[in-house]
């Protein structure tokens, strides 16, 4: 039965494909795609555990027949034949073998993805007693995932897309069997996100996440269509459920039928004929109708997506974000040798051109890896992030800065800090910078000249700007914090989403200040939050003065065409009626 599911569109486009579902239970555990030759070793592994798991439960059986009724009364002794039923199920064993084979997903994936076709029977029983079982079903799982721990999980490269045999759907999508695969989950970590980045899925579904989320934010950075803040999504899709994702709507459509089918598979085509059309202008300066010229730079978060900057046309990186280089690590942090050749790798990706390391921004929605319980502070996002978790390790931090400065000996590097607001931050930020350039002065190792830049992401620093300026070569503005902050919305909470608003008039205001301070006093100024990316706002920032935008590479060619047709002294005297609103939306719909 086909029905929709809504939610925040956040990465624009149509995808069409078969759901593959994370596990959306309590288990953490590993997901990623093996190769054909392991297919044998990984269902080795879930037998070895399910085996292990069956041993123990003899073992208790023959332990509980020599005990006498009061001390293992007889629900015991049953509960332990329900496990040893449930774990000899052909159906469990089956389906494992079934995700391992079939979809090339590791061991304790397919285990916890069968945990979750078999839970949904359990949930359509009838019987009480029957469905009750699925906690004891979810009890064996952990058992055999807990005696699968100890094996090696090699980390292993993703797979290609995978071949299979063709349904009706398929034949509707083109006659292709080359099916693509639609990630369905509760949530995504921006770790999990980079792990798939380079992965064979075309789209990706969350129940939970803002349109500024960091899941969002990656999303788009892989340029395909995404959907979060889906809710039940993650419970409503089923394994293998044919689904659309409508990434300029955001909406999820659940087996389609062939009519619905037919409809987004012209959408796609038709976007893939605009995406076309925008490649023309790849080798086209970004000037406006009036002569200004516009810098149109790209967000990264690794070094392997420099290459991919500079074929989306980009004239430098405007935001590295280092902090993907610290996640997923159990942490383990990368030393300033790691540190170095990473930023090397991503300056020589550039070919010269200049590329801007943010400092590490952990905290928040951004922990370091999944065992960091965030929740345990009153309020991550007021908490120990970004400079200030910095400046709480200057050892951290000083490895960081040297293998930067190291870095800028190789290449045009500039240095941007996040998150300062006090000038006792500023001061100490100067001062290790400082200690770091005397360190590897003593060892007698080369490094380069930075351009000092800081973000301007909270209300405090944009209302303080002439502190700023007095100790920065450049301000970054931050839009994606400067909305959170200046709100006070939380831009991961789906259930607040309507209420972030990058027109309110508050926000304009602080924005336009900061970029019109900034050219007064001939400092560079940048966006690089998503407001950069937005073509609805292009022409509005540049009505504000902005002249350098930072986005993801796969919107720099939507923003060099508004760019390309902008007359920016039409557009000041438009700008500041906008700002003098109330309600600034109203200009944006018919301009």
């Amino acid at each position: 039965m086909t029905f929709a599911i809504h939610g925040l569109a956040v990465a624009r486009g149509i995808a069409i494909g078969r759901a593959v579902l994370v596990a959306s239970s309590r288990l953490d555990v590993a997901h990623y795609f093996i190769t054909a030759s392991q297919i044998e070793a990984e269902i080795a592994r879930v037998r070895f555990g399910r085996n292990a798991v069956i041993d123990e439960i003899h073992r208790l059986q023959r332990t509980i027949a020599l005990m006498g009724p009061k001390e293992a009364p007889h629900e015991l002794a049953a509960l332990l034949d329900v496990h040893l039923l449930l774990l000899q199920d052909e159906e469990l064993i089956l389906g494992v073998k079934h995700w391992i084979a079939d979809r090339l997903y590791n061991a304790e994936w397919a285990l916890t993805t069968q945990l979750e076709v078999v839970a949904r029977q359990f949930d359509e029983m009838e019987d009480e007693y029957l469905r009750e079982r699925k906690a004891d079903l979810e009890q064996i799982t952990e058992k055999v995932l807990a005696a699968m721990k100890g094996l090696s999980s090699p980390v292993v490269p993703p797979t290609p897309r995978l071949p299979r045999k063709p349904s009706q759907q398929d034949l509707l999508l083109d006659d292709t069997v080359d099916v693509p695969l639609i990630l369905i989950a509760h949530d995504l970590s921006p770790a999990d996100m980079l792990q798939f980045k380079q992965s064979v899925f075309a789209g990706f579904v969350t129940d939970v996440g803002g349109k500024t989320s960091h899941t969002a934010i990656v999303a788009r950075s892989m340029d395909i269509p995404a959907v979060v803040g889906a809710r039940l999504s993650s419970q409503l899709v089923r394994q293998d459920d044919w689904v659309v994702v409508d990434g300029d709507a955001g909406v999820v459509i659940v087996d389609p039928s062939a009519i619905i089918l037919a409809e987004y598979g012209f959408k796609q085509r038709q976007g893939e004929i605009e995406r076309g059309r925008l490649s023309r202008l790849l080798h086209t300066p970004a000037v406006t109708l009036d002569g200004q010229k516009v810098e149109l730079l790209a967000n990264i978060e690794m070094p392997e997506d420099a290459p991919g900057a500079v074929k989306s046309g980009a004239v430098g990186v405007g935001l590295f974000r280092s902090e993907f280089l610290f996640m997923g690590r159990l942490g383990r942090l990368p030393d300033e040798q790691e540190q170095y050749e990473a930023y090397v790798r991503a300056i020589e990706g550039m070919r010269g051109l200049p590329v801007t390391i943010r400092t590490v921004d952990i905290g928040a929605d951004k922990p370091l890896d999944k065992s960091t319980r965030e929740d345990s502070h009153l309020n991550p996002a007021l908490g120990l992030r970004a400079i200030r978790w910095s400046l709480a390790d200057p050892d951290m931090f000083l490895t960081q800065l040297r293998a930067i400065l190291r870095a800028a000996a190789v290449g045009r590097v500039n240095l941007l800090i996040p998150m300062l607001a006090h000038a006792s931050e500023i001061r100490q930020t100067l001062s290790l910078l400082d200690h770091a350039r005397a360190q590897l002065d003593n060892r007698g190792i080369a490094f380069g000249p930075v351009q000092l830049g800081a973000m301007i992401e909270i209300p405090a620093a944009a209302l303080t700007l002439n502190l700023f300026l007095k100790y920065f070569d450049f301000l970054s503005i931050g839009t994606n914090d400067l909305i959170q902050y200046t709100l006070a919305i939380d831009r991961a909470d789906e259930s607040v989403a309507h209420l972030y608003d990058p027109l309110h008039p508050a926000v304009l205001r602080l924005i336009a200040n900061t970029i019109t301070e900034c050219n007064r006093q001939s400092k560079g100024v940048s966006v690089c939050g998503e407001m950069a990316g937005d073509t609805s706002l292009t022409r509005l920032l540049l009505g504000l003065g902005l002249r350098s935008f930072s986005m993801h590479p796969a919107q720099i060619l939507a923003v060099k065409q508004e760019v390309l047709r902008a007359d920016t002294g039409k557009l000041r005297a438009w700008a500041d009626l906008v700002m003098t609103d109330d309600e600034p939306g109203k200009y944006l719909i018919n301009a």
